[in-house]
């Protein structure tokens, strides 16, 4: 049954009128969420066991996720709406689905209590007794401040994220440039043309994980809609832009988007916008954040796998830190803890925005009751149930001895499930539904029809394993 959203109302495409640097920003916002936990946990942990032989399969997720993370932004480009309005154009079914998956894959709060370690570790030690749920709760309070602070939300997120991203850089870069050998440089390039090889004992399942955390992975792929909306992109600029209504006055949200007659000049101009989310994807999603995960396990390569060191849950950060510390002194343990910090903050802030605008959305276009209340306003309910559900939850995980690597697990591999579904109807709803100067060309589909295969491959194999059907 189709969703009662009110039609593509027609507009002229808007121009662009600022060069590509000074529109610069979603996709750096990307990046600060895609270095998060599987680039700073689960790959180097990988690296620290097996070396550098499967790193080939990282540089694939992120490419894959590239040309996903375009289609995402042409649809936006296009329309000014999110992924999430047009799947439920299509079907109710998919508004109740987006739901389950960003709940299922990120309210377990793996990610938030990794952030919350990092800290504890930077200032007073992994040993230290005070529990892991108060240190989650520190730095929830940093993203309350991020969030629910300022006016303009993405404003405070890409200025936040930016900062924390440089940080992250130039502090591996230090690490890279003074633990690093040509002997490890040689590993990682073997080990990025070794496509294919999977290592004795690592699972099908595990590699599914390991591809889905390489980049922003699961649902965090469609919030990109809503940053390149907020920058005023394409027919984003139509859509009112999000302002915390603790700060000022919410405006009228547009619950539907538009759609441009195609005109020579509006065809001209939709062309611009996909040249700039293009670049921006390449520049930033692909090669920094490509940059940046391998700087991550040629760490790992280069410090924990030469003396047989395979962290176990909790201790990856401090590990790599006092190893480092062998060689750097105090000034090696310090940095990378600083650089662990920025990592995990930039994460919890970006999939704590991202998850609470994707419900807000959801809710407001696509249930009469929701809209009652403005977008704003379930915006900031949805940020305030993340932090506090993710505080009791740490504290149960705490309590019952659950690690933070269990969660994080079950978020890269919910999330995978929500990529095998979302990746083809993705392709679909930009080739049935968009003028036709605007859908998608013959090497988009392909990608994406390859993602697609890759995605539904792992998730089918995956569920074939887990009933037993072919061994795990």
């Amino acid at each position: 049954m189709k969703v009662p959203i009110a039609p593509l109302q027609p507009a002229d495409m808007p121009a662009r009128h600022k060069a590509f640097w000074r529109m610069t920003g979603p996709g750096a916002v990307l990046v600060g969420l895609s270095i998060g936990a599987g680039e700073i946990v689960v790959w180097p942990r990988i690296a620290a066991e097996y070396g550098a032989s499967m790193i080939w399969a990282a540089g694939v997720g992120v490419f894959l996720q590239m040309w996903i993370n375009i289609e995402v932004g042409r649809w936006t480009v296009a329309t000014g709406e999110s992924s999430y309005t047009g799947f439920a154009r299509l079907w109710k079914g998919y508004a109740l689905a987006f739901i389950f998956f960003n709940l299922a894959g990120w309210i377990l709060p793996g990610w938030a209590r990794t952030s919350g370690l990092a800290l504890k570790a930077l200032t007073l030690g992994p040993t230290h007794t005070s529990p892991d749920w108060l240190w989650t709760a520190v730095t929830f309070a940093g993203v309350i401040a991020v969030l629910l602070g300022p006016r303009r939300v993405y404003l405070a997120v890409e200025r936040t994220v930016s900062a924390l991203v440089f940080i992250v850089v130039i502090g591996l870069l230090l690490i890279a440039f003074r633990v690093g050998t040509l002997e490890h440089v040689g590993e990682m390039l073997r080990g990025i043309i070794n496509v294919g090889h999977v290592e004795a004992g690592f699972s099908v399942k595990e590699l599914f994980i390991a591809v889905v955390f390489a980049g922003a992975g699961g649902t965090a792929n469609l919030f990109y809609a809503f940053y390149l909306r907020d920058k005023r992109v394409g027919m984003g600029a139509r859509i009112p832009m999000l302002i915390n209504p603790l700060r000022g006055r919410e405006e009228a949200v547009q619950q539907t988007g538009y759609i441009y007659p195609e005109t020579d000049t509006n065809q001209h101009r939709f062309r611009d916008w996909l040249r700039f989310v293009f670049l921006d994807q390449t520049l930033y999603f692909f090669l920094l954040n490509s940059f940046t995960m391998m700087l991550f396990i040629f760490g790992a390569v280069a410090v924990l796998h030469p003396q047989g060191v395979v962290p176990q849950a909790g201790s990856l950060m401090w590990d790599e830190a006092t190893i480092l510390a062998e060689s750097m002194g105090w000034l090696g343990r310090y940095l990378f803890l600083l650089v662990a910090v920025a990592t995990l903050f930039s994460t919890q802030v970006t999939l704590t925005d991202g998850v609470a605008r994707s419900l807000s959305d959801i809710f407001n276009t696509s249930f009469a009751f929701a809209r009652r209340a403005g977008q704003a306003a379930w915006y900031v309910g949805m940020v305030v149930f993340i932090v506090i559900a993710g505080t009791v939850l740490t504290a149960i995980m705490e309590y019952r001895g659950i690690t933070e690597l269990g969660f994080l697990f079950n978020a890269a591999y919910m999330g995978g499930f929500a990529m095998a579904l979302y990746t083809p109807l993705l392709l679909w709803m930009n080739l049935r539904h968009l003028p036709r100067s605007a859908r998608p060309r013959p090497l988009n589909v392909t990608m994406m029809l390859l993602a697609s295969l890759v995605y539904l491959g792992f998730a089918l194999f995956s569920l074939a394993a887990e009933v037993g059907i072919i061994a795990a």
